[in-house]
């Protein structure tokens, strides 16, 4: 191999050793998996917004419960239901199942309605906050991987030069270069990891803020229907 090639990045990779190379593939590997829940988060968290926005839209129109309750039933059967609609759903039919069965108090039936609304909270928020651990945890172990791969490329490339008589630049170059370029794997494997983890706990955690503000105010309605009954 002539010093061109050996400078080469993929040079560089083949002839770095077995335990460097490990640490590259493990690095790559992370990358991947990492824009592939990058791309499926994005993806997700753009319908849930955009899912709220229209629900909250048609509720507050002055839809009548019922028939809101009644247009979403064809999805539900799909298993297409998530976000908003489904705190409402899931609140909504507790309601109507306690008051229909008519032994229930009001201050009983407001406390399985939001019983199971907040069931309901806690699906969405497994939802919204699904692979966001492991963009954090790529983020900060990745720079972390990729220079325990520098530090023992290099520690090999000063134990090749205690054989030499005479070292040079040329010498230990390809066996530095080679060490740093899992430091640069590291690098960008973690910088999309912490910039989409930043991104994406910001809209979750506004997400989530609107799923309870919504959830109390449905509650409030409900809560003024079941007394203005009584």
């Amino acid at each position: 191999m002539n010093a061109g090639e050996q400078l080469s990045l993929w040079g560089l990779i083949s002839s770095a050793s077995l335990l460097v190379q490990l640490v590259m593939l493990m690095l790559l590997m992370a990358s991947v998996i990492s824009w592939v829940m990058i791309i499926q988060r994005g993806s997700y968290l753009s319908r849930a917004r955009k899912s709220l926005v229209n629900f909250e839209r048609r509720f507050w129109s002055g839809s009548d419960l019922n028939q809101l309750f009644r247009d979403g039933n064809a999805r539900a059967e799909k298993g297409r239901m998530d976000g908003v609609e489904s705190i409402f759903r899931a609140g909504f039919t507790e309601f109507t199942r306690l008051r229909q069965q008519g032994k229930s108090s009001p201050a009983a039936v407001m406390e399985g309605t939001e019983r199971a609304m907040r069931v309901a909270m806690s699906r969405e928020q497994e939802k919204v906050e699904m692979n966001l651990p492991f963009l954090a945890t790529v983020g900060s172990v990745s720079p972390y991987i990729g220079l325990f791969g520098t530090v023992w490329g290099i520690m090999n490339s000063f134990r090749g030069l205690a054989t030499m008589h005479q070292a040079t630049i040329a010498t230990v170059a390809p066996g530095i270069s080679e060490a740093l370029v899992a430091t640069a794997m590291g690098l960008f494997a973690a910088i999309p990891a912490v910039m989409a983890y930043n991104r994406y706990s910001a809209r979750a955690e506004w997400l989530l803020s609107s799923y309870e503000t919504f959830a109390e105010e449905f509650s409030s309605i409900l809560h003024r229907k079941v007394h203005a009954a009584s």
